[in-house]
């Protein structure tokens, strides 16, 4: 058995005639290793980082996804829930018309009286606070969109087509129009335009031929 001899040190076997500097130059590499090793590990979680990352990027887009889909999906409700309730009302509005022509004729001949007009007037205050408005005068030009043409004749004194009479009002909500209104329409008499191009025609040559100095 070979004993240590106390108080002497294991050095590295140095060639013969070497410094103390080439000792320390030879151990050097094995103090190196380390740094590299660290090196691979920062790589390895600079790697997981970026993954990470990436997963972050997905999910803040899917998140940003949904909300935008939610927020569409809040509108679009809203929309049907306004839409559904414009045509509950119409709807209503439409079944009262009759009644409110009624209330009409009974105006226009003096019978709207006592407990009877009060009722009506509340009658058309609520349809009025419901967004339903009246239309349809006389004189107005004739609009096939909003008038439906139940008479016609002819007028020497209209220069297009007119309402000349109001037979039942129109009703619309907003911009929905839902009863046209009913009226005799009177467009010009035939020939009276030519007639009246003629007559201002010859007013026009007299005006500028005037009478001569004698």
């Amino acid at each position: 058995m070979t004993e240590e001899t106390p108080g002497f040190e294991e050095k590295p076997d140095v060639p013969s005639g070497a410094t103390p500097e080439d000792a320390e130059s030879t151990a050097a590499p094995q103090e190196g290793a380390a740094p590299a090793g660290d090196a691979a590990q920062i790589a390895g979680l600079t790697a997981q980082l970026d993954q990470v990352r990436k997963a972050l990027e997905e999910r803040t887009a899917d998140l940003q996804r949904l909300q935008a889909e939610f927020q569409n999906y809040r509108r679009r409700v809203e929309r049907d829930r306004i839409t559904v309730r414009e045509i509950a009302i119409a709807n209503l509005l439409t079944e009262l018309l009759p009644v409110l022509d009624d209330i009409g004729r009974a105006r226009e001949h003096g019978e709207l009286v006592g407990g009877f007009k009060s009722v009506a007037e509340s009658l058309e205050t609520v349809a009025a606070k419901m967004g339903l408005q009246q239309f349809g005068k006389e004189g107005e030009p004739f609009d096939p969109t909003i008038h439906e043409a139940l008479m016609h004749s002819y007028a020497p004194d209209v220069t297009e087509t007119t309402c000349v009479a109001i037979l039942q009002p129109g009703y619309r909500i907003g911009e929905r129009t839902i009863r046209p209104a009913r009226v005799a329409v009177a467009e010009p008499q035939p020939g009276a335009q030519t007639v009246k191009a003629d007559e201002a025609s010859e007013a026009g040559e007299e005006k500028d031929n005037g009478p001569e100095e004698g």
